[in-house]
Parts: structure tokens; sequence; C-alpha cells
């Protein structure tokens, strides 16, 4: 059996301006970056004309067993074309940290790929380097200011704003810095996050324009002073060289699927930590060039989805037109207490135990923000005509059907019957709607999405969260989202928790705000805004030959 980069390494790729013409884009409105990649003007997201329709594919909640998320993305948008229909694909970029830690790359997976995935999963156009310097770019300015007599009165212990780095490295979580005294720097402690998990991600992200990107960077707060006042990095005089760095990183990055569909690969906030999306420019841009646009969120869909639906889609006016959740015999049977080692072999009492959390985050779609919903099921070779079966009639009293997807092994034929379905629910009346009123009191909306949306019972807050939101509301950030930080690996905030727990309490440790992103953060558990490597790392399977060609992504 080939694997992921030998699939995509045999790949006949179009060029690049082949890509573009597909959808209507001239030499004028991209810039190369070689053949098979480019840049795409900010020009062409303004231009008139109707929008195409959004669909959104999410996920139950992970587990190793795998779901293929953003391969069933690839797959139906391959589908949707197969079946004639005029397509765009808006992904994220990958993370380096996941791709030489333990989850490996994000291009899709078989024959549904978003190619060239070697430069996709690495170091791309260069737009996370470009965030990553101009996070560092305010660190710097920032510590300098101090350094120099500190005009702004600015308390070193009450910095908020960390370094980032794109990598996983748990020695960094929690430094000293400016050690050594005099010319060296003002001893304080310090910290790193991972790049996709910074403000300036999210930032990026969730900008229109240049103009709007400068503002949000205006915005951001990276400390307080000893009376207690923000200060931003407007006030540090640093929003406009850390937007001279970002430029070109707003621009949405184009490349296509194996298949030639074209495809928006930008951005990469974490939807366990961060708000989980594509860029908004991406997204925007997308809906103006195909009469479909396919995007993925992160996690399952209490994370990704629950951010897309009530940050993203609140912030930029979207309201997608169908909702895909994707699942696997394999998962749901893991989520009923079956062992990885285990889920080749029937086990319909297993699955009829894991299904409810698939019927949940089914449920939230439907009920809770009034959408149209599929359920895509990758099918194994392992996977029985009566397990299938059982998944089909426990969603149908849901009123949901079930789609079976072979897109890893067949690309876009595979996604077919899922694009006819898709298809049909984007012609459905829709009633959608957010979980909670953005003006409510910061708690009383994590309650809305905690109750809502995990099905728990209620939230607990640490004496600290407590101070924070307090804080928070005097300062006049409380009628903004909010976005949870929070294990993916289960409804609530303990991990081990499968299935679709109810009657828990979440408790949310910290509280900050991400006033350039828009949003309050809310971290449960021992959620961790610096991952760290596993004990083998992918990056000890990855290689490159004379002929720099590489091997062991995945």
């Amino acid at each position: 059996m080939k694997t992921d980069i030998e699939i995509a390494q045999e790949a006949k790729l179009l060029h690049i301006r082949d890509v573009a013409e597909k959808v209507g884009l001239s030499e004028d409105d991209i810039e190369y970056y070689g053949k098979n990649k480019a840049k795409v003007s900010l020009s062409v997201m303004d231009r008139s004309g109707k929008e195409g329709k959004l669909i959104l594919v999410t996920a139950i909640t992970p587990t190793p067993a795998g779901e293929g998320k953003t391969t069933t993305t690839i797959g139906l948008a391959d589908g949707l074309s197969r079946i004639g229909k005029r397509v765009v694909v808006a992904l994220r970029e990958p993370s380096l940290g996941p791709v030489f830690g333990i989850k490996g790359g994000a291009a899709g997976g078989g024959y549904a790929q978003v190619v060239p995935m070697e430069d996709i999963n690495l170091h791309f156009t260069g737009d996370f380097h470009a965030i990553g310097a101009a996070n560092n770019l305010l660190c710097a300015m920032l510590d300098n200011h101090i350094f120099q007599g500190n005009e702004l009165g600015i308390d070193p212990e009450s910095i908020t704003f960390h370094r980032c780095v794109d990598m996983n490295d748990r020695q960094l979580r929690f430094l000293e810095d400016g050690l050594g005294g005099g010319k060296n720097g003002v001893p304080r402690k310090d910290g790193f996050d991972i790049t996709v998990a910074s403000e300036v991600m999210a930032v990026l992200c969730l900008s229109t324009s240049l103009s709007d990107l400068k503002t949000r960077l205006s915005r951001i707060i990276v400390g307080y002073t000893k009376e207690g006042k923000p200060v931003t990095a407007g006030d540090l005089k640093a929003a406009g060289a850390m937007c001279a760095l970002l430029k070109d990183a707003l621009k949405p990055n184009l490349v296509q699927t194996l298949e030639g569909t074209p495809a928006f690969v930008h951005g990469g906030p974490f939807a366990n930590i961060a708000h989980g999306c594509n860029s908004v420019v991406a997204t925007k841009t997308a809906l103006k060039l195909g009469d479909y646009v396919v995007t993925e969120a992160g996690f399952g869909a209490d994370l990704g989805a629950e951010k897309f639906l009530d940050i993203k889609c609140r912030f930029a006016g979207l309201k997608p037109s169908a909702v895909v959740v994707v699942a696997t015999v394999r998962a749901l049977k893991m989520h009923g207490g079956v062992p990885k080692t285990e889920l080749s072999s029937e086990n319909l009492q297993a699955l009829e135990e894991g299904l409810p959390n698939l019927l949940r985050h089914v449920s939230n779609i439907k009920n809770v923000y009034g959408l149209p919903a599929v359920v895509a099921v990758n099918r194994f070779p392992t996977d029985t005509d009566e397990e299938i079966a059982l998944v089909i009639e426990r969603c149908k009293e849901l009123g949901v059907n079930v789609c079976l997807s072979t897109v890893w092994a067949e690309g876009g034929k595979g996604g077919e019957e899922l694009a006819r379905e898709v298809v049909r629910l984007c012609k459905e009346r829709s009633d959608f709607k957010f979980c909670y009123d953005e003006t409510l009191p910061i708690k009383e909306k994590i309650e809305a999405i905690v109750t809502k949306i995990y099905g728990g019972s209620g939230v607990a807050y640490t004496p600290e969260a407590e101070a924070e939101i307090a804080r928070l509301q005097s300062l006049g950030f409380g009628n903004t989202p909010v976005c949870m930080a929070k294990t993916q690996y289960s409804f609530s905030d303990d991990a081990t928790k499968l299935g679709a727990p109810r009657g828990f309490t979440v408790t949310v440790r910290q509280v900050k705000i991400s006033a350039g992103a828009g949003f309050v953060v809310a971290l449960t558990g021992n959620i961790l805004t610096m991952p760290g490597l596993p004990k083998v790392p992918a990056a000890e399977k990855i290689d490159v030959d004379e002929n720099g060609v590489i091997s062991g992504l995945f």
C-alpha cells in the first residue's frame, strides 16, 4: 500500500495558473510561489456578484482510531467537482509542531489530498514564520520599552503576552529571561506559546484587510500597569511594523487537490486553544469564486464547529448552508469502550454505547444552531453491514441521513454520494442561530456553551478566573464571544470521559482577553498553549535524500 507522501509525489499537478483559471482568476490576481503555489490578491474578496454556498465539515470527538475530517473535506470537494459543480476548498495550514510530533501533517490522506503536500506541511509560503516574527517583534519592543525607562509604567509581573515558536517544545513553557543584569535586559518571568495558539495568528485569521489587520494588532493587550490599566501594541507603537511583516501573509494561498480542484490553504489556529478555522479572507475569497465552498473546523464539533459558528461566522457575517459530521465505526466503538487493538471485530454493543457521541454532535448542529446536517461515515474494510446499518438507523431517528465515504481509497469518486446529499441539503431552508448572545455576561456565555453544547451541568471557576472575569467586565470586554480552551478528547474537560457524558462540571482555571482577535479565552482542565513532543516524535522518521525528495511525512 502506498503512503500518503508517495501518492502525492506521484501525482501530476496542474500549473497553478491553470488552477486559478478554473475559478476565473487572471495572472493579475495571483503572485506565483513556484509552479504549484500562489498568493491571491485581497481585492478578489471584494468583487461584486453572487456568493457560493458554504459547507462546514466537522466531526465526532476525536480518538486514536482517527476520523478523517480533512480527508473527507477534500474528497467531498472533489466529489462535487465530479458531479459538475464549481467548487473551492478552504483549509487551515498545518503547524510544524504536530507535523514533527505525533499528529503528522494536515493535507488530507490517500487519494484525497491537497498538494504539494510536502510544501504545505513544512514551510509552505512562509506565513507562519511571518506570524512568529511579528509576534516576537512585539515582545522585543515590549521588553525594550521597559529597559529604556518604562515610560508607560508597565508592571513586569503583569505581562500577559508571550513569545512564540511553531514547534512543540515543552522546555519553553515557563522561563525567566533578561538574566545577567545591566545591558542584558530586565529579568522577568516569561514563556512561549506555539505559534498557532498565538493571538497574532487569531488576529490574522479574523482580519479582512490590511487596515483591519493593523487595527486589530494595535488592540492586542500585552500587559498592565501597576494601576491595572491595559497596555497595548498600539501604545508601544508596534502595530505598523508588525503589519509590515504580515502584509503578504494576509493574502490567501492557492493550491490544488490531487484531482485539480482549487484549494485555499491559509491560517492555522489550533481548535482546542484558539478558534480553529482557516482565515476569513480565504473563505470569503473562495465564496466569490465557487458555487460551493467546502471548509473544515478543527477537532470535534464541540470545539471547531462551535467556534466556527459562534466566533468566525459572527464576526464575518457568514452563514453555512449545510454541515457534514464525520465519523468512523472504529472511533465510535472506541467511545463505547473498545481498546484500539480490538476495533477490527464486529461489536454492536460497543457501537451502540459509542453512538451517543455522534448523536449529540449532530443534535447540536440541528437543534442548537438550526443547520441542515449529514453524517459522513468513513468506511473501513473491517466495518460490517450490521454496524453500518445501526449507525444509519440511529441517525435517521434524528432526521439525518448517513452517506458512506471512501475518498481515502477512491478520491472524488468515493465522495459523490456525499456530494449529492450536500447539494440537496443546500437547497433546504435553515434557521441559523448562535449558541449565545454576545452581549450576555462572560459567565453566562461560558455556561451556555457548557450546558447546550457539551452536555454539562455547570461551570466552576478558580479564584484567579473569577478575578480576571471581573476585571475584563469592568474594562468593557464583557460583550465579546468566548473562545473555550478545552481538551479535544471529551465533551467535558476530562480527557478520560469518552462517549457523551452528562452531569459533569467544567472548571475554568484561567481567563484572558484576546482584544485584537476580539474574544475572551477561557482555559479549562490542564490545556496547554505549548505542546510537547511524544516519546517517539514523528520527526525521527522524516528524511530527505540527496535529490531533495522527502520521505516519512504523513
